[in-house]
């Protein structure tokens, strides 16, 4: 089983009209990932505050990206996210994953949001099932 998308993903796709359309750096001798994202009021939650939701799907994407992009087939199991700051609407944020561990059945990750002061807003622990043992 392989995944595909179409080039419609919410966060990276170019072909999705109210998505984020993000682009990465990565660096795949590192296992790491490195985008910047500047939050318009589409995405707020309280007036001046990036919705929680969206900085949730960031972390996400961070590592189930970053596996795709080093030849992994994979989805989320688990997110863990926890909150540090309040992330405001109109300023960069820029956003970090590594993987951490690969095993014939999970890779594990972290990624973590900091603002233009390098202050940590976010940081997540996720783990990813390979599709191959979607099946099993």
């Amino acid at each position: 089983m392989s995944l595909t998308s179409e080039n419609k993903c919410f966060v990276c796709g170019t072909e999705n009209r109210g998505g984020l359309r993000l682009s990465f750096d990565i660096d795949k001798g590192e296992k790491t990932l490195r985008t910047i994202f500047v939050p318009s009021a589409t995405y707020q939650g309280w007036d001046g505050i990036v919705h929680g939701g969206i900085l949730s799907t960031l972390l996400d994407e961070a590592v189930a990206k970053l596996a795709f992009e080093l030849g992994f087939d994979a989805v989320t199991t688990r997110l863990t996210v926890t909150f540090r700051k309040a992330a405001e609407i109109g300023k960069p944020l820029s956003v970090f994953g590594e993987i951490t561990r690969i095993t014939p059945r999970v890779i594990d990750g972290v990624s973590r949001i900091t603002n233009a002061s390098q202050a940590l807003v976010a940081e997540g622990k996720v783990r990813l099932l390979r599709v191959s043992n979607l099946t099993h």
